[in-house]
């Protein structure tokens, strides 16, 4: 039986052909499209809006009265998870890996519009971060609550299926599309466009430094998400661009300017310095090196995060 889903997201996103960008990076005509996932609509938009029609359907149908999930300071599924809960009627908690900050700003100040209860948990890695999710789950139960823990991006097999339908929505769009490219943070969209395609090779997932596994939990997860809406395990081989996230998740690099500068001064397209902007980094890489063809049909996912622009660190490495 396929899995229920809520209407949190506007569906389908746009598909629209990056013809000026394409041409400085060397794409044929009509090969170098964007995939506008940060016009999703739920507080702003992003790409955990599809997951999250999943994972709150799976919330309320269990039960649950909480959404419980975390993220780091500027995270954007943080973001996303308090709106969702406030439309579908559910509380939610959320952990933070950072300290409190003395002035909110970028996607912080959305929480605190959004209203969650927040864990400041202090500087956490990402299984750190896991734990704290874990830990405010108990603290909930022993109120007598009922929370839905979400790992960290919703990279769970039931978010993953809001990128089943993702490839499925591309494929509607673009029959002939060869390749995605896509940020890997906690791998989960990745994993989802695989399961729904059915191959690793027509997804190319740029690391931006959250997961440290993303090597074995990208294809452990496309095959459990595969195996829930009964298609054929994925197959071929991960497909995981490591070279690009600089010191650190959320680290500043020149390649990552460059991009970002590019798809605004080409395209018009505001990308965010976590996710997208690395993510597009690594695709103007691998066009250079000639792992993308000139003619290779290829889509750049937009997952959104454009609040994080405005934490006072990139703002002004914007202004430069």
């Amino acid at each position: 039986m396929t899995p229920s889903k809520v209407s949190l997201a506007h569906l389908p996103t746009p598909l629209e052909p990056m013809e000026r960008l394409g041409a400085e990076l060397g794409f044929d005509p009509g090969c170098l499209w964007v995939k506008r996932d940060d016009c999703t609509g739920l507080a702003g938009g992003g790409n955990k809006a599809r997951k999250l029609e999943y994972l709150c359907a799976d919330a309320m149908a269990l039960g649950c009265d909480t959404l419980v999930t975390g993220g780091g300071r500027q995270s954007n599924h943080v973001r996303m998870t308090a709106a969702a809960a406030n439309k579908v009627g559910l509380r939610c908690t959320v952990v933070l890996a950072s300290p409190e900050p003395a002035h909110p700003t970028g996607n912080v100040v959305l929480d605190h519009l959004l209203a969650p209860d927040i864990v400041w948990a202090g500087p956490l890695d990402y299984y750190g971060t896991e734990a704290a999710i874990e830990q405010a789950c108990a603290d909930l139960e022993a109120e007598g609550r009922r929370p839905y823990r979400m790992p960290v991006g919703g990279a769970s097999t039931v978010g993953a299926l809001g990128y089943v339908d993702a490839a499925d929505e591309l494929l509607g769009q673009l029959p002939d599309l060869e390749l995605v490219v896509v940020a890997d943070g906690s791998g989960g969209t990745h994993a989802g466009l695989v399961a729904g395609f059915g191959h690793h090779g027509r997804v190319l997932g740029v690391d931006v430094g959250t997961r440290p596994d993303l090597d074995e939990q990208v294809p452990a997860k496309a095959a459990e998400a595969a195996a829930l809406v009964g298609r054929r395990r994925p197959v071929g081989d991960v497909q995981i661009d490591h070279e690009h996230f600089g010191d650190d998740y959320g680290a500043m690099t020149d390649e990552c300017r460059r991009a970002i500068d590019a798809a605004a001064r080409l395209e018009g397209l505001v990308l965010d310095p976590v996710y997208a902007g690395k993510a597009l980094a690594g695709l103007i890489a691998a066009r250079a090196s000639g792992r993308i063809a000139s003619d290779q049909k290829t889509v750049f996912v937009h997952t959104g995060g454009m609040p994080a622009l405005f934490a006072h660190a990139y703002a002004n490495w914007i202004r430069g």
